[in-house]
């Protein structure tokens, strides 16, 4: 059972019911606080879910990382994992992140459980939720609340902790949400850098 064996199982089995809304967006490889890691799996509706895969064959090295890249960002989190890490997982995880175990049966089909029902995060980061806006977007939500067009031409750094501070938090999710189902083209032809420019 590896990652992609786990992914196309999920999308299929569990995450079907998503996809055909009009409603959700569902993501595959989504950056967080500015590629300095990326959500396995990202569900977009009324709130912001994601997942992250971690097969018996994966590491644990990253996890630390990875739970606060999440838990700036999502409203809930969740890990999928084979037995081989639930232990060690459940042992580094906030009590509020969910837990999904799946296993292989004999004829190769992948079950899926929940081991722990996710919770809601309470300690989102306005600023890395600002951050999963493209600088267009940041832009022109800030010109839609009065900020002269000249705002264009500051640090995108600069436009999310400007937004994370003129926006309540429930607002600036719904437009981030509202942004990310929108948009068209998903992939930036240059990469993200850590620097924010």
């Amino acid at each position: 059972m590896n990652d992609e064996l786990i992914r196309e199982s999920f999308h299929r089995q569990v995450l079907q019911r998503y996809q055909t809304s009009a409603d959700a967006l569902v993501l595959d490889e989504l950056g967080l606080c500015h590629g300095k890691c990326r959500a396995d799996i990202a569900v977009v509706n009324g709130s912001l879910t994601g997942y992250e895969i971690k097969s018996d064959q994966d590491s644990l090295e990253r996890l630390h990382e990875q739970i606060k890249a999440y838990s700036a960002v999502f409203d809930r989190a969740i890990v999928i994992t084979g037995t081989k890490h639930r232990d060690p997982i459940l042992a580094q995880l906030p009590k509020w992140w969910g837990v999904i175990v799946c296993d292989q049966g004999r004829r190769g089909g992948i079950r899926f459980a929940i081991w722990r029902r996710a919770q809601w995060n309470k300690r989102v980061d306005p600023v890395a939720i600002a951050q999963l806006l493209w600088k267009a977007e940041a832009t022109e939500i800030l010109e839609g609340l009065g900020e002269p067009s000249s705002i264009s031409r500051q640090r995108r750094s600069l436009l999310y902790e400007r937004l994370a501070r003129m926006i309540d938090l429930a607002e600036l999710k719904r437009r981030v949400r509202e942004c990310l189902k929108l948009r068209k083209n998903w992939r930036h032809l240059a990469p993200l850098s850590p620097s924010g420019d």
